[in-house]
């Protein structure tokens, strides 16, 4: 197989050039999972390399498909489950688990997310005070998944980029949409391919970093807060990224001192030394996702979109990139692929 070139599909069976369009974490992926295949495609991002903007940059990275089964399909489940190992072929992960908190009061809350969900154990208060000294306030009930595992996205991004350029792969800043490349294209441009994929949306999402000398977490907790869940990812040196809000919303802009107001009270309930952080960035953008929440490789002609991450981009980019690879290289439909 020749350097930039494969097989768009075992049935029609041409060959053709390929252009990935878009650098956040699916693009990136699926550009290292074509050079496993010895495909060295052309890479394409209107703003360059990965930088502070998109959903990529501002996600929690968490790599949690147990938790996320409280309201996903199982193909995230399924899928998701296989996201730490391959993440960690290429950047730090760390396999410290997840925890699923909340107050006495809220019982009922964490009993539900326990029927919904699997791979978890349930805490008693001295357990929980053992793996989160600063967690182990009076009546507080907790879930502990042990097998699930977070990373930092920044660095994530970073080390995907130097592996890529390890393998001769750079991006191109360049501002292009599929029309205007010839061959097979690689549409990752998120909610930017919206207006030629049909059923796609956007949800937008909210996000706090904080910095506290006072808490310290060893890993993911979630808060089943009535009002406003929240999740809370240790960065390391006092830095937690605090998120998300979920609205549905295809309007852009900077963080709402409402959204502010609920993520930073969550933030209180969870650990009041939190009311004495610093606010040191914020940030909001739009997640790309179809109605029922599940990523797919779309197939439109020559143009493959791998688009619908919602909130699952760390977790089910190396899925979504692997089915593309697959379906280039062998012609090959995986569960996540569909014809539009």
């Amino acid at each position: 197989m020749g350097t930039g070139r494969c097989i768009i599909s075992t049935r029609c069976g041409h060959m053709a050039d390929v252009t990935i369009i878009g650098a956040g974490v699916a693009g990136l992926w699926a550009a290292y999972a074509l050079s496993l295949r010895g495909i060295t495609p052309r890479l394409i991002d209107r703003a360059g390399a990965p930088a502070a903007h998109g959903c990529s940059w501002w996600a929690g990275g968490m790599l949690a498909p147990f938790c996320e089964g409280a309201t996903s399909e199982p193909a995230v489940i399924a899928h998701g489950q296989r996201a730490a190992a391959d993440w960690a072929e290429i950047t730090d992960v760390y396999n410290t688990g997840t925890l699923v908190v909340t107050l006495a009061r809220d019982r009922a809350d964490l009993d539900l997310f326990a029927q919904r969900t699997e791979g978890h154990r349930r805490l008693t208060g001295a357990e929980l005070a053992a793996l989160e000294p600063d967690l182990s306030q009076t009546g507080r009930e907790a879930l502990f998944f042990a097998t699930e595992a977070h990373l930092s996205p920044r660095r994530a991004l970073a080390d995907l980029t130097a592996a890529l350029a390890a393998r001769g792969i750079t991006v191109e800043q360049v501002e292009v949409t599929p029309q205007d490349i010839a061959g097979t294209v690689l549409d990752c441009r998120g909610f930017a391919a919206a207006t030629t994929l049909s059923g796609l949306r956007g949800v937008r999402g909210e996000m706090v970093m904080l910095h506290s000398a006072e808490v310290t977490l060893s890993r993911p907790v979630r808060l089943l807060h009535p009002r406003h869940p929240l999740y809370i990812v240790p960065r390391g040196d006092g830095v937690f990224m605090l998120g998300a809000t979920q609205i549905e919303s295809e309007q852009r802009g900077p963080v709402t001192a409402r959204a502010l107001l609920e993520l930073l009270s969550a933030a209180y309930a969870l650990h009041p030394a939190f009311a004495e952080a610093q606010v040191i960035e914020t940030g909001a953008d739009l997640r790309p996702a179809f109605a029922d929440h599940v990523p797919r490789v779309v197939q439109q002609g020559r143009v493959l979109h791998l688009n619908g991450l919602f909130r699952h981009g760390y977790l089910m980019a190396p899925a979504l990139a692997r089915q593309a690879a697959d379906f280039l290289d062998t012609g090959l439909k995986g569960d996540l692929f569909h014809a539009d």
